[in-house]
């Protein structure tokens, strides 16, 4: 079984990695400080199981667990017992080990793992959406019917009782609310990355930290809406 780490302490992916590497069936492929670089690794490599730490700073291992898109199991690991219960929710989670790690308690992880391969789950496939970037919106502005494509669409901005809808040469201030044109626009195109803010994703340009840049206007993401904007990225 191949195995991962992810933790920012390197003190703890070490004895981790010793533990696995002394269970016979079991590798580590590779090891991670930090979950953004793992998802990169996921998305490209073939991976059965991660041992996770929960507490890592700006993507903590609940973020990351909603994030990836595969069927890898996870063994979270962690120094704070009061997650145990959150923890179980995720259908994904096969245990949750409390450090320190004794030898004892990481076969007890192990017996669990090799239970869930001889049950031999299948996750269920999800059918990608086309992304329809063809696609039209007509708007009403000034008491005309304006035609914008999806395509020409950088963001939508809540202004108060208007929104304000941008495109590359122009924006159209709409009488609505973003809840009432998020219902109207394809969710394969576009993300609602914070109260006041929805994106098209083909548009960005840089993220960093928590903005993303479009068309020379950083754009706030909220740290609620941040998980859902990793996943639906094409990471290298």
């Amino acid at each position: 079984m191949n195995c991962i780490i992810i933790d920012d302490d390197a003190t703890a992916r070490l004895i981790v990695r010793q533990f696995v590497e002394n269970t016979d069936g079991f590798s580590v492929t590779n090891d991670f400080s930090n979950a953004i670089d793992a998802i990169k690794h996921l998305n490209s490599n073939s991976v059965d199981c991660v041992f996770l730490d929960i507490h890592m700073p700006d993507f903590s291992g609940f973020d990351f667990i909603k994030t990836i898109r595969n069927s890898v199991k996870v063994v979270l690991i962690t120094s704070d017992k009061n997650f145990a219960l959150d923890a179980f929710e995720y259908d994904s989670v096969v245990d949750y080990l409390v450090k320190p790690i004794t030898e004892e308690r990481f076969e007890k992880t192990i017996h669990k793992l090799k239970n869930f391969v001889l049950k031999g789950e299948e996750p269920v496939k999800k059918t990608p959406k086309t992304k329809n970037n063809d696609g039209e919106l007509y708007v009403n502005v000034e008491k005309r019917l304006v035609k914008l494509r999806y395509s020409d669409i950088l963001l939508i901005e809540a202004k108060g009782d208007y929104i304000k809808i941008k495109t590359a040469e122009k924006a159209h201030i709409v009488h609505s609310t973003l809840k009432k044109i998020e219902e109207k626009l394809p969710s394969e195109i576009f993300l609602k990355i914070h109260r006041s803010y929805i994106i098209n994703l083909s548009k960005i340009i840089d993220i960093e930290d928590n903005s993303v840049l479009i068309n020379q206007e950083v754009i706030p993401v909220s740290r609620s809406n941040k998980t859902e904007l990793m996943k639906r990225l094409n990471l290298l």
